[in-house]
């Protein structure tokens, strides 16, 4: 027999006087004032919506709360929650099922022993005999065909792996055309949450099939940010921008992501993954388009023969850091990018932490072997050679590169094995154990190059921690054009073949990303660190001079 289904207040068939019940219930703080738009969108939205939401804004936690909403208000519905993983669906479904059980407004909804109370899927207990249950979870790429529902609810339904090709984001569209076969008619009614993963991006494809989309970003958009989203921006934030446009590059929802901390974000996914993740833009203009930008290096000069660098270096976009570059110093940048010099280097200087050789040996045809060395000091990496070889695997490229990690003191060799399966490595040991031995070590790739190069390179650059010589860039420039290492970095994109040749940019991108899992120590802090060592140094020095010994496991400072 059916639980009694008690009476519901008029206030709590608002949804978002529900949410604030739901909140108060899992102990969060109140939904954000976004957080409220989003509920209200859900529930007075049109019948196929797209909500398009920054990353953390908890779209999904309050759409696990509308759906436990919607079976409070008619138990009698069928609800499908549809994720790019079915292991994401199941959370989302799981989450639900918890609600329902744990909250007193919805003990009457706990499904009884003689109904299904899986997390894959489950009924509530006032719902009638059905062959769909009241809440299914399924993957994507599950069966779908022969499910019905009243609610489709696809939540990140794009993910970053089933959408990085465009036979797969085809494929991901063809997929998601079987939801107009499931949908109950009249009544039915479909709900996309996401956040695009690329600049062709499915949610973007929606509007041609007669969905209504809305768009919260994490910042309050520029005038061409409000243009790029063709009219898709939430109109709470189009009105408070109406009302001052001095919130433009203000968070949002700062009780969520404040401005420090969005900075950071930014400072971590780079421009364009920030641009996709953040602010919901999928039209990449030239800075996005191009997120390699020679703005973003730090210029010196005499870098290849640096024994040590600074304790502190810092970078400046100012007119006064422009004029310390080079007038002849060639610049092969798009309109606009130019070379700065550092704002300031610290008198004090330390030995590098460590120096990297990344080695990209030559495919066929006009292909050379790029080559790079890095080196790092308290976070900050240091490009002290750079080249592209022609010979492939011959004797004297292999004899030349050993002699440039000799001469660099290179302590460790990456190389690419993706080509020869390894044949590179095995002939070059030899060579670099009569002229410099050291630690080599294969690295394979899967992913798309030109991704991974821009992945690694731009958050890199963006927190301004890569520096280059102006030696380093007038000798690239007499190399051939499509060899340049300055050209190649200025003109990839995210486009599969977007530039003919990568050798150089290829080599550099492997060498940094050897440093990058050393980086996430703070550059302020390693300096710190760096002065407490050198004053620790002289008073030990100051105490054998004075006492007449060094003071044993002494710190006179934290």
């Amino acid at each position: 027999m059916n639980k009694k289904t008690p009476e519901i207040e008029p206030s709590v068939k608002n949804f978002k006087n529900f949410l604030y019940l739901a909140w108060q219930h899992l102990n969060l703080p109140n939904p954000t004032p976004i957080q409220y738009d989003i509920a209200d969108y859900l529930q007075n939205g049109s019948k196929r919506i797209v909500i398009e939401a920054f990353r953390g804004v908890g779209k999904s936690w309050i759409t696990s709360a509308f759906v436990c909403h919607q079976l409070l208000l008619n138990p009698q519905r069928n609800i499908l929650v549809v994720s790019a993983s079915k292991n994401r669906a199941d959370d989302f479904s799981t989450f639900t099922q918890r609600l329902i059980s744990e909250m007193p407004l919805l003990h009457h909804l706990k499904p009884r022993d003689d109904q299904r109370h899986s997390k894959v899927s489950f009924d509530v207990a006032p719902a009638r005999a059905s062959h769909a249950p009241s809440v299914k979870s399924l993957g994507v790429t599950s069966q779908l065909t022969g499910s019905r529902a009243d609610l489709i609810i696809a939540d990140d339904v794009e993910s970053a792996n089933n959408s990085q090709t465009q036979l797969m984001r085809d494929r991901l569209g063809e997929t998601v055309k079987e939801f107009d076969a499931i949908i109950k008619p009249e009544v039915g009614r479909i709900v996309f949450l996401g956040t695009p993963q690329t600049e062709m991006s499915l949610y973007n494809d929606l509007e041609e099939r007669g969905f209504q989309t809305r768009v919260w970003t994490a910042l309050y958009p520029t005038q061409t940010q409000q243009v790029n989203l063709g009219g898709k921006l939430a109109p709470k934030i189009t009105e408070a921008l109406k009302k001052d446009k001095k919130l433009v590059g203000k968070p949002t929802d700062p009780q969520r992501f404040d401005e420090v901390d969005l900075m950071e974000r930014q400072a971590s996914y780079g421009r364009s993954g920030f641009a996709l993740q953040f602010m919901l833009d999928t039209t990449l203009s030239d800075l996005e388009k191009y997120p390699l930008k020679l703005n973003d290096l730090i210029v010196v000069s005499g870098l290849s023969t640096w024994k040590e660098a600074p304790a502190k270096i810092q970078w400046a976009s100012s007119t006064d850091q422009i004029k310390n570059i080079d007038s002849e110093l060639p610049n092969v940048g798009l309109k606009g990018d130019y070379y700065v010099a550092p704002m300031y280097m610290s008198e004090e200087y330390a030995p590098f932490e460590g120096s990297v050789m990344a080695i990209d040996p030559a495919g066929r045809g006009a292909d050379r072997t790029g080559f790079a060395v890095v080196k790092m000091l308290h976070g900050i990496l240091y490009v002290t050679a750079c080249g592209g070889l022609i010979g492939g695997y011959s004797d004297s490229t292999l004899e030349e590169l050993s002699t440039i990690a000799k001469h660099q003191k290179v302590n460790y060799v990456v190389i690419e094995s993706n080509f020869g399966d390894g044949m590179a490595t095995a002939l070059l040991k030899p060579i670099m154990a009569r002229i410099h031995p050291c630690s080599i070590e294969e690295v394979r790739h899967s992913k798309q190059k030109e991704l991974r190069i821009i992945d690694t390179l731009e958050p890199v650059m963006n927190q301004h921690r890569l520096v280059v010589s102006q030696e380093l860039i007038k000798d690239d420039f007499k190399l051939d054009l499509d060899h340049q290492l300055f050209k190649q970095m200025t003109r990839i994109t995210k486009d599969k073949g977007s530039i003919r040749h990568d050798d150089q940019l290829d080599a550099l991108s492997i060498a940094v990303n050897y440093w990058v899992e050393r980086m996430d120590r703070d550059q302020e802090l390693s300096f710190n660190e760096h002065k407490n060592d050198l004053l620790q140094k002289d008073l030990d020095r100051f105490m054998e001079n004075v006492v007449g010994r060094k003071p044993s496991n002494s710190r006179w400072f934290n």
